[in-house]
């Protein structure tokens, strides 16, 4: 008799919650049968241009759908709990790796600290072909060795676009003078936080070695250690369900970075890397990770999904998490408004700047649909249940991936993957808080550094 296996299992029972979760949101916006409102007058109740605004705002809630859509095939398509990645080849020979992390030099210690940490984990891999680099505006002076290389880009460096930032740096990379890596060489873009496992350098040597794409990502977690923030660990407990949705099913079905990317966990070969660039710029240098991914995509490369997660921290604070989606929000739109990108390219991100400009409009339902109810077609009730449920089982996903029940206890645990839908209300209204900021600022105001780091500094920048 043959058991199913373990890691099958956990998917059919994450199946199992998914579609419990979607039948119960159904099932209350009132699908199925004719409904306590059948014979109820909005317009009488509530007056005529009330009616109409809730009608538009309850409409535009399906914005979104084609985020939901895809984040439900990637659940349901591809194991939620594949067995850990297993080394295919030796990983002592293979192409020449460059674990690249870009920072101001603000919070040197943390730096220092993680590239020591991530090169113990690849030589415990046994990985011999290795560097680190890290790219600053500021020297940390980081201890020189064979796997270390320190590049400070200068103040008076002006790439030929005049790109910012981020995108600066990275570029500062690529030139003739400072580039020391061959087209066959591959670059792992990393942030100042950035935490490797043993899992995700496995998964990034299958990857290279396997030959199919030019660029590749993974999965991300933010709940790892020590915790600095509560809510937005849980805020960004969706991120995590999200790069098991959308990120697997764009990358892994796709290959496709139909709706953008991270700028961390990201695998690129160094050739088709010096190819697109990250010279776009002012208007892509901001979410300069998205640029670079619709860019390379209508250059026509291909992109993977990669097994094994990283580790990375939230924000600091709620104040910090706002300001995070705000310049998210603004990058994006500055993207999609660019010339440089074609515009069938743009759907993805088109849909996602879309869903922003109604949030302020739609998070309000949250209040308006219980207090004042509508008559509404079966079909928009079922796809809004749809909708619902997606977001609902994406945060409690996202605990489920991220905290462990052997570390925290099972009580916890439990615990833990009910917050999500107790603080659900609040991580939307943080979320619209950031949207709602980027909307009616003037104009784009820089790129905010979040704190990274739990202890002061030793350096101020």
């Amino acid at each position: 008799m043959k058991f199913i296996h373990y890691s099958s299992f956990l998917h059919l029972f994450v199946l199992c919650l998914l579609f419990t979760i979607l039948a119960i949101f159904i099932v209350m916006t009132g699908t199925f049968g004719p409904g306590i409102w059948q014979n109820f007058d909005p317009y009488a109740s509530y007056g005529k241009w009330p009616t109409i605004i809730m009608y538009i705002m309850r409409v535009l809630t399906l914005v979104p759908l084609p985020l939901s859509i895809c984040n439900f095939l990637g659940i349901v398509m591809f194991n939620t709990f594949p067995e850990k990645p297993k080394v295919k080849s030796s990983t002592l020979f293979g192409p020449f790796l460059c674990f690249r992390v870009v920072t101001r030099g603000t919070f040197p210690e943390l730096v220092r600290k993680n590239v020591s940490r991530n090169i113990a984990i690849c030589s415990e891999l046994g990985l011999d072909n290795f560097i680190f680099e890290v790219v600053t505006d500021t020297a940390i002076s980081l201890a020189k060795s064979s796997r270390t290389r320190e590049i400070v880009v200068p103040v008076q460096y002006q790439s030929l676009k005049g790109c910012l930032y981020k995108a600066r740096a990275l570029q500062y990379c690529l030139e003739d003078n400072v580039n020391v890596l061959s087209d066959n060489d591959w670059i792992i873009h990393l942030d100042e936080e950035t935490l490797l496992t043993e899992a995700c350098v496995i998964g990034i040597i299958n990857f290279i070695n396997e030959g199919q794409y030019s660029f590749g990502q993974g999965v991300i977690t933010y709940a790892n250690e020590e915790i600095v923030c509560w809510i937005t660990t849980i805020a960004d407990l969706i991120r995590v369900g999200v790069d098991y949705g959308i990120l697997r099913y764009t990358l892994k079905y796709l290959h496709k970075p139909l709706f953008s990317w991270k700028g961390s966990y990201v695998v690129a070969n160094v050739g088709a890397e010096r190819k697109i660039t990250f010279d776009f710029g002012s208007e892509g240098s901001i979410a300069e990770d998205c640029f670079f991914a619709l860019s390379a995509w209508a250059e026509g490369y291909k992109f993977g999904f990669i097994e094994g997660e990283m580790w990375e921290k939230s924000t600091f604070s709620c104040m910090d998490f706002i300001r995070q989606r705000k310049r998210w929000v603004q990058g994006i739109i500055m993207v999609l408004l660019s010339g440089q990108i074609p515009t069938r390219k743009k759907f993805g991100i088109s849909v996602m700047v879309l869903s922003w400009l109604v949030m302020p409009v739609t998070v309000p339902n949250l209040v308006l649909v219980p207090l004042c109810p509508l008559p509404m077609p079966n079909i928009i009730n079922f796809l809004c249940g749809f909708m619902g449920g997606v977001m609902m089982f994406l945060f409690i996903f996202g605990a489920v991936k991220s905290f462990n029940y052997r570390r925290t206890g099972l009580a916890k645990f439990l615990f833990l993957c009910i917050c999500p839908i107790l603080l659900m209300p609040v991580c939307v209204v943080m979320e619209t808080c950031g949207v709602t900021w980027a909307l009616i600022s003037q104009k784009q105001g820089g790129f905010h550094i979040v704190k990274k780091e739990t202890t002061p500094s030793r350096m101020e920048v």
